[in-house]
């Protein structure tokens, strides 16, 4: 009789060891879930404001280069942003 007694006190302890380990691993679960639900979620509405950026981002180097503007260049920068400017090509002298 006590031995069985102690299989039941051991059995009963593993299984309360798997319970709480069982918990601990949901609630570990859904706090990834959460992460990766904000995470998507970010990444959607970046996609969205991305058609806004690149055309604002476009004018800005515009504007920094035709005016030779170093704030807005330095700001650009600031964001790893650069740009380079490709000079127009000559156009050759008509002959006659």
């Amino acid at each position: 009789m006590l031995e069985k007694s102690k299989v039941l006190l051991f059995g009963s302890v593993i299984f309360l060891l798997l319970v709480i380990v069982n918990i601990s691993l949901f609630m570990s679960n859904r706090t990834l879930q959460n992460e990766v639900g904000q995470r998507s979620q970010y990444i959607q509405q970046s996609l969205q404001l991305e058609k806004i950026y690149q055309p604002l981002v476009r004018a800005l180097a515009d504007l920094a280069a035709n005016r030779h503007d170093t704030q807005i260049n330095a700001l650009l920068n600031e964001q790893g942003i650069s740009f380079t400017v490709t000079p127009t090509p000559a156009q050759p002298a008509p002959t006659k």
